[in-house]
């Protein structure tokens, strides 16, 4: 593997035209063909991504850190091993690795990419700028699925760089699972991601260490709720969350605004009531 080094991305024509299938990507001669696809990170996220986009005619690799991940990726969805260091070439090339781990995880397999690349690790700023620098010269797109894979499908937020047939066709077969594709820049993302996850999960998180244990007969419909959200939310991966709280800012702001009414007297809760009504 050419760790270091920038991507080039080529267009192999194929040696005989044929007519063009829903799930076909195009070569630059207007000629369709299968698709070859690295996944890079064999968790949840990774396998995601192969079985909503690959179709039973593209060949899959799944390479990961632990080949025993990559295995057990290869048994529920298809396709085989790439070992990390393979010296290998793909149409497109998905990181799917944690956010801390992204930008070292393009560098190392971009130049893999001959045509495309993208990510799936949930932030969008950091990777669409690593893809810039490592395949200047490939389609780069920055995925993010707002559910867990097991919740699909959903919204999926996107950002197209440098886009093309390679880019539409993911696109497409994402719409055609169920999900709505949401195009968005790696700047709305991110700074919307410091409401909807770090600071949400702040909150849960924090009435779970507050709340004590109550009986189901005194629960509201906000309490009920609450604690629904609670369970979902403690249902995941500690190292994911840990990972969206330094990622994005946010859980100051609601510590702040958490002591804000702790500390008010009845005048100040009112005012600050009626800013949020």
């Amino acid at each position: 593997m050419r760790v270091g080094s920038v991507a080039t991305c080529h267009v192999k024509p194929d040696s005989r035209p044929r007519e063009a299938g829903p799930n076909c990507f195009c070569t630059g001669t207007g000629y369709p063909r299968s698709m070859k696809l690295l996944v890079v990170g064999a968790g949840a996220m990774g396998r995601w991504f192969a079985e909503r986009v690959a179709t039973a005619n593209d060949a899959v690799g799944f390479a990961d850190t632990d080949p025993d991940a990559a295995q057990a990726a290869v048994d529920e969805v298809g396709g085989r091993v790439v070992e990390p260091a393979a010296e290998e070439s793909f149409d497109v090339v998905c990181v799917a690795v944690p956010m801390p781990a992204a930008a070292d995880a393009i560098e190392a397999y971009a130049p893999q990419a001959e045509r495309a690349i993208c990510d799936v690790t949930g932030s969008m700023r950091d990777p669409m700028a690593a893809m810039r620098e490592h395949a200047p010269d490939c389609e780069r797109l920055s995925l993010h699925p707002l559910f867990a894979p097991e919740r699909a499908p959903g919204n999926v937020a996107v950002v197209t760089d440098n886009g093309g047939d390679v880019s539409e066709t993911v696109r497409e077969q994402l719409a055609a699972g169920g999900n709505d594709v949401v195009e968005t820049t790696p700047e709305e993302h991110d700074e919307a991601m410091e409401t909807v996850q770090a600071r949400a999960h702040t909150a849960v998180l924090a009435f779970a260490a507050a709340a004590e244990d109550v009986p189901d007969h005194f629960q509201t419909p906000i309490s009920a709720g609450l604690f629904d959200l609670v369970d979902q939310t403690t249902g995941g991966e500690g190292r994911v969350y840990a990972d969206i709280q330094a990622a994005f800012d946010g859980a100051e702001d609601v510590a702040a605004a958490a002591a804000e009414i702790a500390d008010a007297d009845a005048d100040r809760f009112v005012d600050f009531y009626e800013r949020l009504s």
